[in-house]
């Protein structure tokens, strides 16, 4: 009996391993406990019933992620009708816009809620003003911290350069690009991995200047490089992503080969994409070390 004892103490004791981590993201379009007719709700915006909220949790069940970067979220209440609250935590920056950028993740993981990226609301006073990031840093058991950011950035500027901007979209877009360099300039002087993820409202490319104003604070790996988005494509036909994941510092190298997804909808009726969404949950799993 003793040398059990002894055994199930020494297991005991032994420091708990970082696993794999599956990192999310998700647009899940106007997501909002408001009734409809409430005036920060758009006229035409049809509310979800039961039955959508009950699809909607059968995918978010569907996506067992560890973290979910989640946009257009008016709060705790909105997501504990997708993310099952006895398994989920959330974290949203402090405002009051019915689109927020926000976080769910597993119960479980060690996570620090950082100060918001206020910065990001370069119009903070508008009725719709645009959307400030949430900053959180996780960890997994033991294993190395990673600093992740959910974004939700500012949209009518898709592939135009930012740099030389022809509209207040660009010019929006380029200067969100530059606080977005200033972030992750602090994290590689930190030394810490990170992640950026959400709604860029931007088709990045290999040489967007969107993507090179980024990449003078530090290179990024982009998960959705060289695939196409599948999501409620029509005929086969399917186009560049404005979802995105980036990954930093010693986060480039944790990346799990072959690991990017796409959950793409099973339901396949047109009519059903205004109370699912008209974005698709991507991931990656990264291997902490």
């Amino acid at each position: 009996m003793r040398p059990l004892l002894i055994a199930l103490c020494l297991l005991f004791a032994v420091p708990l391993q970082a696993a794999e981590l599956k990192i999310a993201s998700w647009n899940i379009a106007w997501l909002t406990t408001k009734p409809a007719g409430h005036p920060d709700l758009p006229r035409d915006l049809a509310p979800r019933q039961d039955r959508d909220f009950a699809r909607l949790r059968a995918y978010a069940d569907r996506l067992a992620a560890d973290v979910v970067a989640i946009q257009e979220v008016d709060g705790p209440l909105a997501a504990a009708r997708v993310f099952d609250a006895t398994r989920y935590e959330f974290h949203f920056p402090d405002e009051t816009d019915t689109q927020r950028a926000g976080f769910a993740w597993r119960r479980g993981l060690n996570v620090t809620r950082n100060p918001d990226v206020s910065a990001l609301d370069l119009v903070p006073n508008a009725r719709r003003s645009l959307r400030r990031g949430a900053d959180i840093t996780v960890r997994s058991g033991e294993g190395p911290p990673i600093r992740l950011l959910s974004v939700h950035l500012d949209g009518g500027c898709a592939w135009q350069s930012v740099q030389r901007p022809n509209s207040r979209d660009c010019q929006n877009l380029g200067r969100q690009a530059e606080i977005l360099r200033d972030w992750i300039a602090a994290r590689r002087r930190e030394g810490i991995a990170f992640a950026i993820l959400g709604d860029f409202n931007r088709r990045i490319e290999r040489n967007d200047d969107f993507l090179t104003v980024l990449t003078e604070a530090a290179p990024l790996t982009r998960a959705t490089e060289g695939f196409s988005n599948p999501c409620w494509a029509r005929d086969g036909q399917s186009r560049g992503f404005v979802d995105h994941i980036l990954l930093g510092g010693p986060a480039r190298d944790w990346l799990v080969r072959d690991s990017f997804r796409v959950l793409v909808y099973a339901d396949r009726d047109p009519a059903l994409r205004d109370v699912i969404s008209d974005h698709c949950p991507i991931s990656v799993r990264i291997d902490p070390r």
